[in-house]
């Protein structure tokens, strides 16, 4: 699709591991939302969503952060061992391995590492456990089917003057502007892939772009301000599916 890039002009940086910690899929509650709605959405059940975000009530508003995936990601530190991650996660070590498919109780650092917060979750990963973990350092080998990259990303939008809003596959990206997409070289990234961008969230690989080649990507932002605040910048890039 023809899209607009827009580029910050400041030095690339490269996204660290250090002091990282657990993170999740979040969304902002618009307009019309319910618990319903996004828990259809995100596939998942409307008292998971309430558990995750502390909710006594199905009332959301507005503007409200809500954390809508079972799965967060923690990336391992200095000294972690899988007991204190499982205890300060409120998982057993068992469940840890099992998720990410590891062998033994070795983690290292760099290592990032699955974890589900609840029964419906572990149900989930039990059958997920061999494509999920990855290694966040490209000197750590990976242990399972899941791929991490390293790539420039830049950021477009569909509201730029000659913009069609209409992905290679067919989303309509001016009716669907919550819609996490990305462009990429379908070389690399195959069309319609999961991933998990580093500082973006979960998005799925639906478009491509003349000047999108090799390690590259274009992560799709619904406004022009926010695209340029993007800017370009390294990030890590893991291949779900």
């Amino acid at each position: 699709m023809k899209k607009y890039l827009y580029y910050l002009l400041a030095a690339i940086t490269i996204w660290s591991a250090a002091g990282a910690s657990a993170h999740a899929e979040e969304v902002v509650v618009k307009k019309g939302d319910t618990l319903w709605s996004l828990a259809q959405k995100h596939e998942v059940a409307v008292e998971d969503i309430k558990t995750w975000n502390g909710l006594s009530s199905n009332l959301i508003k507005p503007n409200d952060k809500l954390e809508v995936s079972p799965e967060t990601f923690y990336i391992v530190e200095s000294g972690d061992t899988l007991w204190n991650i499982a205890q300060t996660n409120g998982v057993t070590v068992h469940n840890l391995k099992e998720w990410n498919n590891l062998k033994s109780d070795l983690i290292k650092p760099g290592l990032e590492l699955i974890i589900y917060r609840n029964g419906a979750g572990q149900a989930k990963a039990a059958a997920s456990s061999k494509t999920v973990v990855k290694a966040a350092s490209t000197k750590e080998p990976a242990q399972t089917k899941a791929k991490t990259l390293t790539v420039t990303a830049t950021a477009y939008t569909a509201s730029c003057e000659g913009c069609i809003g209409i992905t290679k596959t067919g989303v309509n990206l001016k009716d669907n502007s919550d819609a996490k997409v990305i462009a990429v070289d379908p070389d690399v990234i195959p069309l319609g892939s999961k991933v998990h961008v580093e500082g973006y969230g979960y998005a799925t690989a639906e478009d491509i772009g003349g000047g999108i080649k090799g390690n590259e990507i274009d992560v799709f932002i619904p406004t022009e301000e926010a695209a340029m605040q993007w800017g370009r910048k390294d990030v890590k890039v893991t291949i779900l599916n």
